[in-house]
């Protein structure tokens, strides 16, 4: 088992977060938490009615203070898969840089319109052109997933259990250059 801190995955939506992070949390021996599913546990609603609701600027306050409470109670124990837009805000961004070891799992947009074709519950992608917004968000947010990243891995075209694989090698790669280094 690799001994490590807080896990958290960060990507576009279609990267394949939740899958791969509950595989590697399995071979880890640690908890799994899909962040977006605590937003719902603790709001008693879905995302798109909270986003229908609150808007994306409501959504993001509860992401960040979900964020904010897993990093604290769970210190070192868990992987946590997070919301495509998680980097959005500057808070979140700073949260993520601290005290945890960060994976952006990089899709190319084609990759990412393939794996959400059929997804109807997701709020941002419900307009006449995904592609187009896919593209769009992709621009925003890549150099922002790179910026958090501990660590990059690419997901396109790969089955989610090789992803899986390859994310645990690098993180044991990381972690004994780390430990070489200190």
């Amino acid at each position: 088992m690799i001994k490590a801190p807080n896990i958290i995955l960060v990507g576009p939506m279609g990267a394949g977060k939740t899958t791969i992070g509950r595989l590697i949390s399995q071979s880890m021996g640690k908890e799994f938490y899909d962040l977006d599913k605590v937003i719902e546990d603790n709001a008693g609603a879905d995302i798109p009615w909270i986003f229908e609701r609150e808007g994306e600027d409501g959504f993001r306050k509860r992401e960040t203070q979900a964020l904010e409470s897993m990093i604290q109670s769970d210190a070192g124990d868990c992987v946590i898969a997070t919301g495509g837009g998680i980097v959005m805000r500057k808070e979140n961004r700073d949260i993520l840089r601290e005290g945890a070891l960060v994976i952006y799992l990089y899709a190319s947009v084609s990759q990412q319109l393939y794996r959400t074709s059929k997804s109807s519950h997701r709020p941002l992608l419900q307009t006449g052109d995904p592609k187009a917004t896919l593209t769009k968000l992709f621009e925003v947010r890549d150099p922002l997933y790179r910026d958090v990243a501990t660590l990059v891995v690419e997901t396109d075209a790969r089955h989610p259990r090789s992803v899986a694989n390859k994310v645990l090698s690098t993180i044991k790669r990381h972690l004994s250059m780390e430990t070489s280094l200190s």
